[in-house]
């Protein structure tokens, strides 16, 4: 009874830390890769505008931060209020969805990507590369200059590159080393790798 316990434990451990190294070298991964690559910030073209706020007729009191974004040829206002979020234009009056040639020639003109269909998602799915984003969105097939397939998830009324956390902190690196430290020891252990005898 002794030897199948031990023999149980030491086969769960096994498979537990063999599941804990295949997490924590995809952890790593994302830990130490710069989320500007993540976003697609590679492809992206700089650009800036001028925004003239003698131009914006509009008042609110219950907004706690204002971005202005381009838009093709117009600046709007996308505005974080305690109902959620806005998109203004310099009225205040809500602009409509992005048409899909208007998110083509977005894309096109703001990054290196050549965008060949979009699709608009309405309802989150399970593992979704969206998760925790507000929808509806677009997601925009794209090519890159090595013909290699890019999605983005878009806003369907303004093309922001800066939707994703940064999550690839001092800590999130430490505690991933410690893991993999912790994983590799676990898989010798089973097979009993003596360093003393080596």
């Amino acid at each position: 009874m002794r030897n199948i316990v031990r023999n149980t434990h030491k086969y769960l451990s096994f498979f537990i830390s063999l599941q804990l190294f295949l997490w924590t070298i995809s952890g790593i991964y994302f830990a130490f890769n710069k989320i500007e690559l993540v976003r697609g910030e590679q492809y992206r073209l700089t650009e800036s505008f001028p925004v003239n706020f003698n131009e914006v007729n509009f008042s609110r009191s219950d907004v706690y931060q204002i971005k202005a974004i381009k838009r093709l040829d117009e600046i709007i206002f996308v505005v974080n209020a305690s109902k959620g979020t806005e998109y203004l234009n310099a009225l205040g009056t809500p602009v409509s969805k992005l048409s899909k040639s208007e998110v083509f020639e977005i894309v096109s003109s703001s990054s290196t990507l050549e965008p060949i269909d979009l699709e608009e998602i309405s309802e989150s799915s399970k593992g979704s590369e969206f998760r925790g984003r507000d929808l509806p969105l677009y997601k925009v097939t794209s090519l890159n200059d090595k013909d290699k397939k890019i999605n983005l998830y878009l806003n369907v009324f303004s093309v922001d590159w800066q939707t994703r956390d940064k999550i690839n902190n001092i800590f999130l690196k430490i505690f991933s080393i410690l893991a993999l430290v912790s994983s590799i020891s676990g898989i010798l252990l089973f097979f009993k790798v003596d360093y003393k005898s080596r």
